[in-house]
């Protein structure tokens, strides 16, 4: 599927629920948010802010879909992060808390990105581990799903 590279944001609907499961216990969140979509040389930016607990302000969050089909999801403000996905990959970034920085790695076990046109919407499934040096953090399911409006 071909998507017009435009630099217009296009208003979308964002649902975005995480599993994570750490020391056998399941923790569920959800979040429904409206955000922007923009389609910049056949890579997709999904933005949108979220509330998260202990954090005063909203964080920004970007998500950034490659042609390629990596992933990388971004948070800036209090909290910096920036976690990269790609399929059978481990990849190492760094976490910037008010405590100060923090190295950590995912290791994606699974991705899945469906697109679709009119409207352009789409769905994101990650299962990925997240570490701190060699120690497991927990286990992700993260699963996204955007819509935008009937051209």
């Amino acid at each position: 599927m071909e998507w017009v590279s435009k630099r217009e944001k296009t208003p979308i609907n964002i649902l975005v629920k995480t599993e994570v499961t750490q020391e056998q216990e399941l923790k569920e969140f959800l979040v429904e948010v409206k955000g922007n979509m923009v389609v910049i040389n056949d890579v997709i930016y999904l933005r949108y802010e979220e509330l998260l607990k202990g954090i005063d302000k909203p964080v920004p969050v970007t998500i950034k879909i490659l042609p390629d089909e990596t992933v990388t999801l971004i948070r800036s403000g209090d909290v910096k992060m920036k976690l990269n996905f790609s399929y059978e990959e481990k990849r190492e970034t760094t976490y910037a808390t008010p405590y100060g920085m923090m190295s950590i790695s995912t290791m994606t076990n699974h991705l899945h990105i469906s697109l679709k046109d009119n409207p352009q919407s789409g769905d994101l499934t990650i299962d990925y581990d997240l570490f701190a040096g060699e120690e497991k953090l927990g286990t992700y399911h993260l699963m996204i799903n955007f819509s935008g409006e009937n051209r």
